[in-house]
């Protein structure tokens, strides 16, 4: 994670393009509207359906200039980059296979990248997409959008302050129900991609939202993992990927004689769930937890004493909370705001290194390429260990 004040704000929109993200898609729209709540992004070209009728339509709708409407993720990094208006940043919501070539072709147009998680289909290119990052010097996001809420960013300052004392145990859970069947026979298109290995790569609910659970188990705790044991399950008949993922942790000693452990169970098919992300983590003076359904709330309860609300903006709530809220206690902010503080914290960074020629604030957190790797690394030892049976596996 990095860090960019709200002086640097300003300046005007930066002009960003999309990959992916055209008529169908869910999480193209997410993105165009955090990227456009605080003014801070201007949608001008896209190359937005690998189906050139699609694309073409899509941009249509979105009102782009036709003539920066792309055919290809490779045309439109090379012509935009020609162009005195061209994008200054791209975001990539495709499905996973294509993050890698496609934030390449970009970084080495010298193009900023905001791409969607997983970063890769397997570690090995994900390194070689920090390579690339490294070499070029451009900013990279990648877009774990929980890191960004309020209440998540004050746990992770009073874990940072010692509130918690020593980290013993760090629970994260995902669970969803929408496939619960095999909705990808019917023809459903986020169904079929995510289950559907080449473009997936090998993580099915793994990949999807169990990098979520462990990106914030990581992000809040500030531990580093050292192994894991993981038990993957496909239970819908005919399922190439996991849709059940039930993982232990062992983070690393960090000079402790008692290393701190954790657990993280990710599924798709567990019925009554919705998008139950949550988080528990306890030391050895208290506990925290965080629902992600409420996200406006954060339980914290000091060992022997009642247990505690802290709302965001609200009493006990902590500057870098307010930093990343936009209205008063009371009001509800969630998922598109949590979003939006992504994209915001990105156009710091893009000002910084781009118009300022230096590095954002201090202050600034967002996701980057070094979390995307960590995640595929996570990935695959889960995989790995699921095959010899949970054998414990070094990251």
């Amino acid at each position: 994670m990095v860090g960019a004040s709200k002086s640097e704000a300003g300046g005007g929109p930066i002009r960003y393009g999309m990959v992916g993200g055209g008529q169908g898609a869910f999480i193209g729209a997410v993105h165009r509207i955090a990227a456009r709540l605080d003014n801070d992004f201007v949608l001008v070209a896209g190359a937005l359906s690998s189906d050139p009728a699609r694309a073409k339509a899509s941009a249509a709708e979105l009102g782009l200039d036709p003539d920066r409407s792309y055919a290809s993720y490779a045309e439109m990094a090379k012509a935009e980059a020609k162009r005195p208006d061209g994008i200054e940043a791209v975001a990539i919501v495709t499905p996973n296979n294509v993050h890698v070539p496609a934030a390449k072709a970009f970084l080495e147009a010298g193009i900023h990248v905001i791409c969607d998680k997983p970063l890769a289909t397997t570690l090995a290119e994900a390194k070689k997409l920090a390579a690339v990052v490294e070499k070029t010097g451009k900013v990279f996001v990648l877009t774990h959008n929980y890191t960004a809420y309020p209440m998540v960013r004050q746990a992770r300052e009073m874990v940072a302050k010692g509130v918690l004392g020593d980290i013993r145990i760090v629970q994260s859970e995902y669970p969803q129900d929408w496939l619960t069947e095999d909705l990808a026979a019917t023809g459903q298109k986020q169904a079929a991609w995510r289950g559907d290995p080449k473009q997936a790569g090998a993580g099915g609910a793994l990949g999807d939202i169990g990098t979520h659970a462990y990106n914030l188990a990581r992000f809040v705790s500030g531990l580093e993992l050292d192994s894991l044991s993981a038990d993957l399950d496909a239970f819908v008949p005919g399922r190439l990927l996991d849709d059940n993922v039930n993982v232990m942790l062992r983070f690393k000693s960090a000079g402790k004689t008692h290393p701190a452990k954790g657990m993280i169970w990710a599924s798709q098919v567990a019925p009554g769930h919705e998008n139950g992300l949550k988080l528990r983590i306890y030391g050895s003076k208290g506990g925290l937890e965080w629902v992600q359904a409420d996200p406006n709330y954060l339980w914290y309860t000091p060992f022997g004493q009642p247990k505690q609300l802290i709302t965001r903006n609200g009493a006990g709530a902590l500057p870098v909370a307010g930093r990343v809220s936009r209205v008063p206690s009371g009001h509800p902010e969630g998922y598109l705001e949590g979003f939006a503080n992504i994209y915001q914290e990105a156009a710091r960074a893009i000002r910084a290194a781009r118009r300022k020629g230096g590095k954002p604030a201090k202050d600034v957190v967002f996701p980057t390429i070094h979390d995307g790797v960590e995640g595929m690394a996570f990935i695959e030892a889960c995989v790995k260990s699921s095959k010899k049976n949970g054998a414990w596996t070094k990251l």
